[in-house]
């Protein structure tokens, strides 16, 4: 009779000396490169190396096209937790440098992780879990993203004007972030705001476009975005309109909130800095 080994979520995740964590996945993972599946594998492994706070996967040899893959010509030693072994692909009539690597944990032995696709010259083009496309890289299975209607009055400020307005938002919640919250459109002052051609894409919400402030004081680039088609579990954010609360005034049911201090204050301190620039 054939055994299994216990459920992944029964298990702690596992560290290794190096400092990297990893658990099992159950998810079915393929990775493409053009038309060619180069990864395709239902025992995933994912990843946190110490200096990054999202996961990646790695794969079973045995799930990995390895007859695409050379020894690197210029391996970038460093650039991954101890890692030395690195792997050229050569797929599709195009080398795509340093597109894989080899952990040296033994915990992860007979294993190779891929670098997503963020260039033009490295990675893979299109990653599914499932039958679901996904972008930017794995989703973390710890790290939940909520989108919530609400009846709340929300307003929001900028150097004193109130530029958005509503009893009718949509509270998103995600794990190590501030609460957002998405305003409709018609509750918004847009005509204050210039579209730019920014964008950026999150493995849970989708491809953002957009705003910044066309007025005068300290107001970083880009401080209004929204998702024109997010991914269907946000579904409920679509075309709404969305501010960083760590550089504007925002008051919630009458009360005003603190500027929250997270991984985009800095960013957007700097952003803003490059914008007043003389």
């Amino acid at each position: 009779m054939t055994t299994h080994p216990a459920h992944p979520a029964a298990r702690s995740i596992r560290t290794t000396p190096e400092g990297l964590m990893w658990e099992p996945s159950e998810r079915w993972v393929r990775g493409r490169k053009g038309d060619i599946t180069v990864v395709d594998s239902r025992h995933p492994v994912l990843v946190w190396e110490p200096h990054l706070p999202v996961p990646q996967y790695a794969f079973p040899h045995d799930d990995v096209r390895t007859d695409l893959l050379r020894p690197a010509q210029n391996p970038p030693t460093g650039k991954h937790t101890g890692s030395r072994i690195f792997y050229d692909l050569d797929a599709d009539g195009e080398v795509r440098a340093n597109a894989a690597w080899t952990f040296p944990a033994d915990d992860l032995a007979g294993h190779i992780a891929f670098e997503w696709f963020l260039r033009a010259d490295t990675g893979l083009d299109h990653w599914y879990e499932e039958e679901e496309e996904i972008f930017i890289h794995p989703r973390d299975p710890h790290k939940r993203v909520d989108a919530l209607p609400s009846s709340r009055h929300v307003q929001v400020e900028i150097d004193g004007q109130v530029v958005a307005d509503t009893h009718a938002p949509v509270l998103l919640f995600e794990t190590s972030l501030p609460t957002r919250y998405y305003f409709p459109r018609e509750d918004v002052r847009l005509d204050l705001f210039q579209a730019t051609d920014h964008s950026t894409g999150c493995p849970y919400k989708g491809t953002a476009e957009y705003w910044s402030w066309r007025g005068e004081g300290d107001v970083p680039p880009d401080v209004v975005w929204s998702y024109p088609d997010p991914l269907p579990a946000v579904a409920t954010i679509r075309g709404r309109v969305a501010f960083y609360n760590e550089v504007v005034d925002i008051t919630l049911d009458g009360e005003r909130l603190d500027r929250p201090k997270t991984p985009f204050s800095g960013m957007l301190r700097k952003a803003s800095r490059t914008r007043n620039r003389p």
